[in-house]
């Protein structure tokens, strides 16, 4: 699998657990203290931070045997 797939996918991942946990707030706690505009929006900055970070430590794992 390609390095820019798998960065991705790990972004789509790490967009859907906020979205996830978001979700798990509203319905077992107390709410969301923003909208749900502002969790998509949080939802998709975390998802790009995963996918940037994915892209560049995958590389750096490789080179060192650990992935």
């Amino acid at each position: 699998m390609s390095r820019e797939k798998s960065a991705l996918l790990w972004g789509a991942i790490g967009l859907l657990v906020v979205l996830v946990a978001g979700q798990a707030l509203v319905l077992v706690g107390p709410g969301l203290p923003f909208g749900f505009a502002g969790l998509f929006a949080l939802a998709a900055v975390v998802g790009a931070m995963v996918a940037v970070a994915a892209y560049r430590f995958e590389y750096r794992l490789t080179r060192k045997g650990q992935a």
